[in-house]
């Protein structure tokens, strides 16, 4: 099953997404992290595209997705999940599971919270929801988060830089002769577009809404008990695996599997994924 490419023209905010498998297969929905795009998913799609109809759109900031500068555009969660929830409109998805690593994850949550028929399944891959999953290297973050000065945002700047985003957010705990350099060159160079830094800089700032919808996203996997797989490369130096056992506490069937990596898992370990999704998304059916 060949992966195709398209763009949708949402208002205006232009969406590229990758997609493959049958039109009638069951749809999962891959929403990427920072600092990255839908290319992250470049391995997995071939492995589950005979059974599912997979669709990875690029987050407004992220890829090739092409959107206004951030004088005239809502770089919030709040605004991309508005885009994503009018592509998932678009391209007439009623029903889908879910799957979501960092930043995908405060957008699919809030997709879920506002349409909960829709979601059949969720996948979270280092996709944190509850507190207990911070690790101890937020701290940058946390003092702009609470109080926004331009001292503070230009602290968060080192989290955009190459060497962080190759050694860090790649690199730890990642086996280095397993990891591609093709996701994180590449990501590195989105990351040096004009005006890319600073609608980065927008949303960190913004990612204190996150965690103040943790409570409602807790609520909802409470209320809708929507089956879920945590997937985890265990050694995320952001993401603790604290967070995925955390989903237990409200869906105590929730599936948890720690694989020996890091933050970006598919990037070594697209196979094992691969095999645990197809396992899960069966049972479900």
């Amino acid at each position: 099953m060949k992966t195709r490419y398209g763009f949708r023209q949402l208002g205006d905010v232009e969406v590229f997404y990758r997609e493959a498998g049958p039109s009638d297969a069951p749809v999962i929905l891959l929403l990427h992290g920072f600092p990255s795009a839908s290319h992250m998913f470049r391995d997995l799609i071939p492995l589950l595209a005979d059974r599912f109809r997979l669709i990875a759109p690029d987050l407004p900031g992220f890829g090739q997705t092409k959107s206004p500068p951030r004088r005239t555009f809502n770089y919030t969660f709040d605004g991309i999940a508005d885009v994503i929830e009018a592509f998932t409109d678009a391209m007439l998805l009623d029903r889908y599971a879910l799957y979501i690593f960092d930043y995908g994850a405060p957008v699919g949550l809030r997709l879920a919270t506002r349409h909960p028929e829709r979601v059949s399944a969720i996948i979270s891959q280092n996709g944190n929801a509850y507190v207990e999953g911070f690790s101890d290297k937020w701290g940058p973050w946390e003092a702009y988060w609470r109080d926004p000065s331009a001292a503070n945002r230009e602290a968060c700047r080192p989290s955009l830089a190459p060497d962080t985003i190759r050694n860090w957010q790649y690199g730890t705990g990642a086996n280095p002769r397993r990891l591609s350099p093709d996701g994180y060159e590449l990501d590195i160079a989105y990351m040096a577009r004009p005006g890319a830094q600073d609608i980065q800089l927008d949303l960190i700032l913004d990612y204190r809404s996150n965690v103040e919808l943790y409570p409602s996203f807790q609520s909802y996997f409470r209320e809708y008990r929507p089956p879920l797989l945590a997937v985890w490369g265990r050694h995320d130096p952001a993401f603790l695996p604290a967070g995925a056992y955390a989903y237990q506490r409200d869906l105590p069937d929730a599936q948890i599997h720690l694989l020996d990596t890091g933050h970006f898992a598919l990037e070594t370990h697209a196979q094992e994924i691969a095999t645990l999704i197809r396992a899960f998304l069966c049972r479900t059916d």
